[in-house]
């Protein structure tokens, strides 16, 4: 199974090298003819504005969401995930664009800018209940965005309770605000969606492969 990696920009190489571990083979993807020799995809963090710059130059998009909407397997990481949302807010002037999918809002560098990047633990019992192992997963978040909101069909994998010495620090506009307020100071950092998996943190800067 060939495995492509949107490299763009960001850690795509962090990405190969985990499927590497896992004896699968990941391809560099820039083009959209190199979509086609791949059954799966990973778009990786970054800087989102950059990727989606580099993607509208290379005419990505539409094959890009052609692949989504094959049902093919897709996973988005951090920016990764901000590409996925069908929503994202907390974007700089005049926005950027978006490859959609996954019904949910997603609030871009959330939790801050790069020093406010932090790692903890993560409650995440459906990946043990299907990959084995902990319960429990190592979250690298970088520039991080969250999961605000998430429609019907999204299943939540895991979600992160910001703690109260935080609450100031993190995304302050009105939405992000009530977004917290309703889910008692938590937000969402793991879904998935049908042939779409999403993680506002990075897996792939861990030594746990099962994501």
């Amino acid at each position: 199974m060939a495995v492509g990696v949107l490299a763009l920009q960001g850690s795509f190489n962090e990405h190969i090298a985990a499927l590497r571990k896992i004896g699968v083979t990941g391809v560099e993807v820039r083009k959209p003819s190199q979509l086609e020799a791949v059954e799966a995809l990973i778009i990786p963090g970054g800087e989102s504005t950059t990727m989606a710059k580099l993607a509208h130059y290379h005419n990505l998009f539409p094959a890009l969401r052609e692949f989504v909407s094959l049902g093919k397997p897709v996973w988005g990481t951090c920016a990764g995930l901000i590409f996925l949302a069908n929503k994202a807010t907390g974007q700089k002037l005049g926005g950027q664009e978006l490859i959609g999918g996954l019904d949910c809002t997603v609030h871009r560098n959330f939790f801050g800018s790069q020093i406010q990047s932090f790692e903890t633990e993560l409650a995440a019992p459906k990946l043990a209940e299907q990959e084995g192992g902990s319960d429990r997963c190592r979250g690298v978040f970088i520039r991080a965005p969250a999961i605000l909101k998430a429609g019907p069909g999204v299943e939540v994998l895991a979600d992160y309770t910001i703690p109260s010495d935080k609450l100031r620090s993190v995304a302050s506009d009105t939405e992000a605000e009530e977004a917290i307020a309703y889910s008692q100071g938590k937000v969402i950092v793991a879904v998935r969606q049908g042939n779409i998996l999403g993680t506002a943190f990075h897996p792939e800067l861990t030594s746990d492969t099962r994501w």
